[in-house]
């Protein structure tokens, strides 16, 4: 499905543009490049890429104003290349309108298995009665949730928290989207709040909450719903 869509590497280092589009390319992907925020913004209007690749430490504007320019007017999927210490910068990327990260140094398969998750994600539709996770089922419809076919019993809190990562499965979510999505703008510093219905989800839906293969938490960033 991904063969022949559009990818932009927005990113300063020479070998990293390199790598990306000869691995990219090898794929299937039809690759642009460019070294600067400012350029690539202009070029992702004029290239309309199916994802965007960002480095956050750009030579001429933070990563993070690239991606809440591209916001204004594209709706696909951005992954930003950060370094590992940069927790926080991962987080106001990701709260900015990025929809993962990949942590430098990286491999190619980690970031392909990154970039065909928010692809498929991107080409499915809005409208989608029944959302699966592996053998975790929501059904919109009815709120109703089964694992294995099995009736799991959630609060209305515990269901609308699952729903929104189940409706981004796949892709990070910090506490800060979880919050506001789940409790509304009062409530952005209210991080307890996450971990407590994060802790009831697991031990209803998770085979064994302590080893978690549904409700994956992103030390230090988020959680992310996995599952195939």
């Amino acid at each position: 499905m991904e063969k022949g869509m559009r990818i932009l590497i927005i990113d300063d280092e020479p070998q990293i543009r390199k790598l990306l589009k000869v691995s990219l390319g090898a794929h299937g992907y039809e690759i642009a490049e460019t070294p600067t925020g400012a350029e690539g913004i202009n070029r992702a209007a004029i290239f309309k890429p199916d994802l965007l690749i960002v480095d956050l430490g750009l030579p001429d504007m933070d990563g993070k104003r690239v991606v809440i320019a591209l916001r204004e007017w594209t709706q696909a999927p951005i992954i930003v290349l950060t370094a590992r210490d940069q927790e926080q910068e991962k987080i106001d990327a990701l709260d900015s309108g990025a929809d993962d990260y990949v942590t430098k140094p990286f491999s190619i398969g980690e970031l392909m298995a990154r970039m065909r998750v928010l692809l498929r994600r991107a080409a499915l539709s809005d409208n989608e009665p029944v959302l699966h996770c592996g053998e975790l089922a929501i059904d919109l419809a009815q709120r109703k949730v089964t694992v294995s076919g099995r009736d799991v019993k959630l609060t209305p809190t515990e269901y609308e928290l699952l729903k929104i990562l189940a409706q981004h499965r796949g892709r990070v979510l910090t506490q800060k989207q979880l919050l506001k999505a789940v409790w509304g703008n009062d409530h952005n510093e209210e991080t307890h709040y996450i971990r407590v219905f994060i802790g009831q989800l697991r031990h209803k839906i998770e085979m064994d909450p302590t080893q978690p293969r549904y409700i994956i938490t992103e030390s230090g960033v988020g959680y992310r719903l996995m599952g195939q």
